[in-house]
């Protein structure tokens, strides 16, 4: 329909329309600049989010944990999976069509590099007619475009490993790349997958290899929002076998003088997954909602109102009143995701800034006289330390005893505090000491619970832990 065909009505419809695939293409790019950005932000040299495998730690919004402390993944994938399976019972698969890498790269791909740079492809709108790659001006074009990716993967694959690898230790590795094979490897195999999916695969990997689709029709219900043909306007141009009833309008228009679909299919040749949305909810849909915008200006043009429509089933299939978004699964799923989120705030906000596993030694005890004359009984432990921050501290601790032996268990070694490096598991044997009666009992040892109070001596309000253990006292007969 040309311009001069489009009633008034038509052009005051679409005069203060935006199509939503351009709304993507600007959601695409914060994507974009957000995932290629947030590697680098880093507060006290703490990343957004870094997983290292290399010096085994995990840091999340700008806190560093060491791997000890993984307790706190199983919640960032439940409110992972969680936010998706919510995400879908509300808007279908929207996931899939705004936030998904591959449909983000299939864009830049296929509407970018294809379409607006060389011209493989005449019309964004046609995603169904693939180029003629037989004429040599169009092999060479799709050389060029298979090398401009090829380039932008590279790119992709270092963002990932970003977040894995962080960037100032990713570009010194790379001027040693024999030493760091693992990376390398990683980093080519990712780029192969992504040239092979994109050029290759294509659409494909969501129809058959993605397992989501398969989970959405467990999900969605009478009120998920989805791009969805509302045949009680267009008509009805499948059965309920879902076979084609109908190609032309007039044929259409023969049997349903009311229908409004003009048989145009620009939502066919519009779909990315080759899908006809007039044939009801299918599993390749993406809710790209490409064809919402091809229905909106082919109807708007005459005036009317799309029909396709992003709606739920309840709203625009069985016409049982609006759209319930805040229904009582929605609020279950919030409900969920708020209780983890409190319960990894919290966990996170007990982040202990050193390690310190304490293990009593096999021998209980050991008695003999000190240089003053006395009785001293000493308990041997094993420290395990690890300082968890980036740059060395001194770490000394200090005996708390129970009520009525306070101070009377001191510290033989170490006589001072000592140094541990960033990263770096201290060994230390600890001795304590008593040359006092705490106990006396004739008939067995006792068994005194003591707290231990472990510090860094010049950063004592931070980096403290507590931990419990215990001093064992030998039986009278013993001290003799």
């Amino acid at each position: 329909m040309s311009e001069e065909t489009v009633s008034p009505k038509g052009k005051e419809y679409l005069a203060g329309w935006t199509a939503w695939r351009i709304k993507r293409y600007w959601f695409y790019a914060l994507v974009t600049l957000f995932a290629l950005a947030a590697p680098w932000i880093t507060i006290d040299g703490n990343h957004l989010f870094l997983l290292s495998f290399d010096k085994l730690k995990l840091h999340l919004m700008f806190i560093q944990f060491d791997m000890q402390e993984l307790y706190l993944m199983p919640f960032l994938l439940i409110i992972l999976f969680v936010g998706v399976f919510g995400i879908t019972v509300l808007g279908g698969r929207v996931f899939c069509g705004w936030i998904c890498p591959q449909t983000i790269f299939r864009v830049v791909y296929r509407d970018l590099i294809e379409t607006k740079l060389l011209g493989l492809r005449k019309r964004i709108k046609n995603k169904q007619q693939e180029p003629d790659y037989s004429k040599f001006e169009n092999k060479l074009k799709r050389l060029v475009a298979i090398l401009i990716w090829t380039g932008l993967s590279f790119i992709a694959a270092a963002d990932l490993m970003w977040y894995f690898v962080p960037p100032e230790d990713f570009f010194a590795y790379l001027q040693n790349p024999m030493e760091h094979t693992v990376l390398m490897g990683s980093i080519i195999g990712i780029v192969l997958f992504l040239v092979y999916d994109v050029i290759f695969l294509q659409e494909n990997f969501c129809v058959y290899v993605c397992p989501y689709s398969r989970i959405q029709s467990v999900l969605y219900d009478d009120d998920t929002v989805m791009a969805i043909y509302n045949p009680n306007r267009g008509g009805d141009i499948y059965n309920d076998q879902k076979e084609k009833l109908f190609t032309k309008q007039k044929d259409l228009l023969a049997v349903n003088t009311n229908a409004e679909c003009t048989t145009c299919e620009s939502c066919v040749t519009v779909c990315p997954t080759h899908i006809d949305i007039r044939r009801g909810l299918q599993l390749e849909c993406i809710n790209c909602l490409e064809c919402v915008d091809a229905c909106t200006e082919v109807m708007g043009k005459l005036g009317k109102p799309s029909l396709v429509e992003w709606s739920s089933e309840k709203e625009t299939l069985y016409m049982k009143g609006k759209t319930h978004y805040f229904r009582p699964k929605i609020l279950g799923y919030i409900a969920i995701l708020v209780i983890v989120s409190i319960i990894l705030g919290m966990m996170g906000s007990k982040k202990e800034y050193m390690l310190l596993n304490i293990n009593k030694e096999n021998r209980l005890y050991a008695v003999h006289q000190n240089d003053e004359g006395k009785i001293q009984v000493d308990n041997a432990y094993t420290f395990l330390l690890q300082n968890t921050l980036n740059e060395d501290h001194e770490y000394y601790f200090d005996i708390v005893a129970p009520a009525g032996m306070e101070g009377k268990i001191k510290i033989a070694q170490p006589e001072k505090p000592f140094k541990v490096k960033p990263g770096v598991v201290k060994k230390k044997v600890v001795v304590l000491y008593t040359d006092e009666i705490l106990v006396n009992d004739d008939r067995k040892d006792t068994v005194i619970p003591i707290t231990i109070n472990a510090y860094a001596v010049d950063a004592k309000d931070k980096v403290a832990v507590t931990r419990q253990s215990t001093f064992t006292f030998p039986r009278a007969d013993m001290l003799k």
